[in-house]
């Protein structure tokens, strides 16, 4: 059997593979031991380019030159760039900074007006 060891994982990853691994018949650990395995052949693949990808990634070449593969990549690392702006987006603060009000709905989908 296969030892382990604690490794820390971003609370995101943790959520999704909590949720991914019953579909797959498998422990969270073991769907995150599987991501890591898959990562890990990515990188070693031959059909692969991690520096055709990192160019793509930053505009140093066009996506268009990429295999499906490796506009596969692309597009998660593009998904996953695009949710950690959005998470870190935090217009209440740069509003209130600007001192300007703001509308939004609450859960109900009543519009609250803030004022600065």
């Amino acid at each position: 059997m296969a030892t382990s060891t604690p490794v820390r994982v971003d609370e995101d990853i943790h959520a999704f593979a909590t949720s991914v691994a019953p579909l797959m018949s498998r422990s969270t650990a073991q769907q995150i031991s599987h991501w890591a395995r898959i990562g890990r052949e990515l990188e070693a693949s031959p059909t692969v380019s991690l520096r055709a990808i990192e160019q793509v990634l930053e505009c140093e070449a066009s996506y268009d030159e990429l295999n499906s593969y490796e506009q596969a990549v692309v597009r998660a690392e593009w998904a996953e760039r695009a949710e950690q702006r959005r998470r870190d987006l935090n217009f209440a603060a740069e509003f209130a900074t600007q001192g300007r009000s703001y509308v939004e709905l609450d859960d109900d989908g009543n519009i609250v007006r803030h004022q600065p």
